[in-house]
């Protein structure tokens, strides 16, 4: 009798497990998936391009090659954006789409406006502060820029980001545009802003860092 008790009770336990893991099986995909959301500007927003040939885009197919349905990307970026119009957009877009990974590739039209860095530097310390609150990643895309505004205004401006990576320590790209700045042949006409042949190299230098955060 306690041989035949002790097997029912293993049987029931095997049914248990077994129905538990079917139901996990049976749930959809998307209740795994994980969220990241770009934050940038033109650069990331895809400005003179069809929207699925920006590098966002590419991502979002990437992903869905290497880890089907796994994940989503949202692309909150904006042409024109600034540290301080992210700032302003960023708590209605984490209360939103909740992401667990957060791209920001913001200051370089701050910088190209003459803007003081230690105001850029507040404005993306926030940024990723308030993300890091709810408990996102964060992934760093650095940017540099023509040495219009003089020699030290161009390093202050770079070393923003170094700095912002150790304090808070978040991965970063130092330059998000690295293999395609100054090539003619991967710019658009305003010499400002990549074409459609970049954006593969713009994607292959963040794909690493948002993969690692992933």
């Amino acid at each position: 009798m306690q041989i035949k008790k002790w097997l029912n009770l293993k049987m029931i336990k095997n049914f248990i497990h077994c129905l538990i893991f079917s139901m996990i099986c049976l749930l959809p995909v998307s209740s795994f998936a994980k969220t990241v959301m770009i934050l940038g500007d033109s650069l990331s927003a895809g400005y003179g391009l069809n929207p699925q040939q920006g590098w966002v885009a590419l991502l979002q197919h990437r992903l869905d090659q290497q880890f089907p349905k796994q994940h989503k990307v949202v692309n909150a970026s904006a042409s024109g954006e600034t540290t301080s119009g992210a700032l302003a957009r960023l708590p209605k877009l984490l209360q939103t789409y909740k992401p667990d990974v957060v791209v920001i590739e913001l200051g370089g039209n701050d910088g190209l406006r003459g803007q003081p860095p230690q105001m850029i530097q507040k404005n993306l310390a926030q940024l990723i502060q308030q993300s890091q609150k709810t408990k996102a990643k964060v992934v760093l895309l650095g940017m540099k820029i023509p040495p219009n505004y003089g020699t030290a205004y161009s390093k202050a401006f770079e070393n923003n980001y170094q700095v912002l990576s150790q304090q808070y320590k978040v991965k970063l790209h130092p330059f998000f545009m690295n293999g395609i700045a100054g090539n003619k042949n991967l710019m658009q006409k305003d010499l400002i802003h990549p074409n459609a042949a970049a954006q593969k190299l713009l994607l292959d230098n963040a794909y690493p860092l948002i993969r690692g955060a992933l």
